[in-house]
């Protein structure tokens, strides 16, 4: 990663809801290899201030879309609009918001980069998940459309699939010290373990470098097999 680090030195790389999911690993991440890293933590729902959020970043070379809310665990029957506006409107509305604020520069310069740190519960069915799942699915549709309309002012936006990464909003140490997720893991991710969040962050700075410009659109699984 030497040369892809190089890359980084000096970019001003933005990142979302950075006390929550991801945000932590990833600005030591993009920290570490001489990034300009500016960390915001405001959640990303109807009260924030998207175009402000932005504006006070000022240029972004990067942007990385870390958006979560903890995932419901009702049955699909059961699920109420108050529940389904709640998680479309933290994980999906911010999307064309931050776009709207952050391409017209990327655009001008013909040059940027997005990562969207997405889920692979939108590829594989599980139970009582249907409000979650629904909403990560159409992160990857948003994402395969925008990035394929993008991509001819030189702009990559990508998302990076993930289920079974350490991170502090889906599985924190009191849930991976639990014997029923342990068996869990062995019986449903063929790596057997969960990944560290420094092997996500890695793969977001590879997606982000400056030399990796030939993902367009995709949602790329993380996922230690569990989807392939």
């Amino acid at each position: 990663m030497d040369k892809l680090g190089d890359s980084l030195k000096g970019k001003r790389v933005m990142i979302t809801q950075s006390e929550e999911f991801m945000g932590a690993p990833l600005r030591d991440a993009f920290s570490a290899y001489g990034a300009d890293v500016y960390a915001d933590p405001h959640p990303l729902g109807d009260e924030a201030d998207i175009d402000k959020i932005v504006a006070d970043a000022g240029t972004i070379d990067i942007l990385i879309a870390n958006l979560a809310v903890p995932a419901p665990n009702t049955a699909v029957e059961l699920v109420s609009d108050e529940e389904w506006r709640y998680v479309f409107n933290h994980l999906v509305d911010p999307l064309p918001k931050l776009m709207r604020a952050i391409l017209p520069q990327m655009i001008e310069r013909k040059s940027g980069k997005i990562v969207v740190m997405g889920s692979a519960t939108a590829f594989r069915g599980q139970r009582r998940t249907s409000t979650y799942s629904a909403a990560r699915g159409a992160q990857v549709a948003y994402v395969r459309a925008a990035g394929a309309e993008i991509a001819r002012h030189n702009i990559q936006i990508n998302l990076i699939a993930q289920n079974f990464v350490e991170n502090p909003t889906y599985y924190p140490e009191e849930v991976q010290a639990l014997d029923k997720f342990q068996d869990r893991l062995r019986a449903e991710v063929p790596a057997g373990r969960l990944a560290t969040a420094e092997e996500d962050a890695q793969f977001a700075v590879f997606l982000a470098s400056s030399e990796v410009n030939f993902f367009i659109g995709q949602s790329i699984p993380f996922s230690g097999g569990w989807v392939s």
